[in-house]
């Protein structure tokens, strides 16, 4: 019987050749013993299962089966669908009663994990049962997104600026009581008292940590650029050299989690969460570099003339990004903590707004004539976006400013000041701006819209429902 695979033609001629020498060279080779099928959930978040070597052969080509009840999660990994209704609660047949997915790896991405011996791990596409893309599965929507491009002759290419918080570990909160849904956070203590923003001395105190992260990074073939002593107390950031396609996001999926397994092993505790309660905190942002890329390898954004800031096609693209900004900013910052960074004078936007060469603008643009190339940086996003539906809604949007000849306006050189359309200042309003633009619910399709929202939508309930610190402070004594 021919295998979940071939019925249903899911790789290419490359990924049949790459899954081969896997089994070949490493497998029974011996030189792993388990792998992990990692699928990135809606989440942006790594789950799936670890076979054993012999047992993994067979299932690069079958697949991997897992509840669907993994698609109805929360951020606090609480079920939000109504599982045993018609559909499971997604409207969709076959998904009834937490019924089975199935998510089948893209040999193309095997790794060895350096710290954890003899294991190879491998990222996952996730299908129905019948073999259709699973309508929830945010690396495909990408993939829809790249393939729109690839209509226009043009390679989506995207660098990746990353910053984040590192503590020592004190207590891993283990005690019996503080389980829960989400569980008790972990106490920790500071590895640098910050506010010293790139000097050596910071960094020295914390070589051994990033030696620590550049070892392990690069062993994964990832493209680390630097390593750098962010402004805030215990804050670092990495940047990450320019890649296209997929690769962006799939490095991004990587990283956030090599990161996490690797501190954790070593007595650390690191957090991609973008503004930790903590004193002194400094927000954390995910900068993204985009361009894109023809054909013959040029920069396509590249301005032909002295004083021109990107191409006609690159400024149409930028225009796009503008235009959209408030529809895409639910999955550029996808968290109720992400909208605590959005203020002015703060290095993060609060308005759709672009400029030369300028941070405080939500579009930074960069490069120009005599320049290796031309990009946009969006610093709009928070580090715990799903890089999938991040670079997705980027591309929908510049490529909508593309096709439509979208003009943004001049440069706002005081970007807290000059006249534009303001950011949501929440989740919720994030939520409201995303269901009315039309676009993104045309390209990345109503039903996955929908679906997305209604899981915010969960967590901003749950939410509401808490009493706050400030609430009791503010309140208790007064009253």
């Amino acid at each position: 019987m021919s295998s979940f695979v071939e019925r249903h033609g899911l790789w290419s001629d490359d990924q049949h050749r790459q899954a081969r020498e896997l089994i070949e060279d490493r497998i029974d080779a011996g030189e792993i013993d388990v792998l992990r099928f990692a699928w990135p959930d809606q989440h942006g978040l790594l789950r799936g299962k670890t076979l054993v070597a012999a047992e993994a052969k067979a299932a690069l080509r079958d697949g991997v089966n897992l509840t669907s009840t993994l698609l109805a999660k929360d951020t606090s990994h609480t079920t939000v669908f109504p599982v045993f209704a018609a559909g499971g609660g997604f409207a969709l047949e076959g998904f009834q009663g937490g019924a089975d997915f199935t998510v089948v790896a893209d040999p193309a991405t095997f790794k060895v994990l350096p710290w954890s011996p003899r294991t190879g791990w491998v990222l996952c596409d996730a299908y129905m049962p019948d073999g259709r893309p699973c309508p929830y599965a945010t690396r495909q929507v990408l993939q829809k997104a790249i393939e729109r491009l690839a209509a226009h002759e043009l390679e989506f290419v995207a660098g990746l600026e990353v910053e984040f918080h590192v503590f020592k570990l004190e207590d891993a909160r283990m005690d019996l009581a503080s389980s829960g849904q989400p569980g008790e956070p972990p106490r920790v203590s500071l590895l640098s008292h910050g506010h010293q923003y790139l000097t050596e001395l910071r960094y020295d105190r914390n070589d051994a940590l990033l030696e620590l992260l550049r070892s392990n990074l690069l062993a994964l073939g990832l493209p680390l650029r630097s390593l750098e002593i962010e402004f805030g107390p215990s804050q670092f950031e990495l940047t990450f050299g320019p890649t296209a396609g997929m690769t962006p996001a799939d490095t991004m999926v990587l990283l956030r989690s090599a990161i996490k397994q690797v501190c954790q092993r070593a007595g650390l505790h690191a957090t991609f969460m973008c503004r930790p309660k903590i004193p002194n905190v400094m927000s954390s942002g995910w900068h993204l570099h985009q361009s894109l890329r023809r054909v013959d390898g040029t920069n396509a954004f590249m301005p032909s003339e002295a004083g021109q800031q990107l191409s006609e096609l690159g400024m149409h693209y930028l225009g796009g990004l503008k235009a959209h900004a408030c529809g895409a900013a639910a999955l550029a910052s996808p968290t109720i903590n992400g909208y605590r960074r959005y203020r002015p004078f703060s290095l993060a936007p609060d308005r759709a707004a672009w400029a030369r060469d300028n941070r405080g603008a939500m579009l930074r643009v960069l490069g120009g004539p005599g320049q290796n190339a031309s990009r946009i940086e969006n610093r709009v996003g928070e580090p715990t976006a799903n890089p999938y539906l991040y670079l997705a809604s980027q591309l929908f949007c510049g490529i909508d400013g593309i096709e439509n000849r979208t003009d943004p306006g001049p440069s706002a050189d005081a970007p807290y000041e000059t006249p534009a359309q303001r950011l949501p200042r929440s989740l919720g309003d994030a939520l409201a701006c995303l269901r009315q633009d039309e676009l993104l619910n045309a390209r990345m399709g109503k039903t996955l819209v929908d679906y997305l929202c209604h899981i915010k939508e969960a967590e901003i309930a749950r939410f509401n429902l808490e009493v706050s610190e400030w609430e009791h402070r503010e309140y208790f004594d007064m009253f």
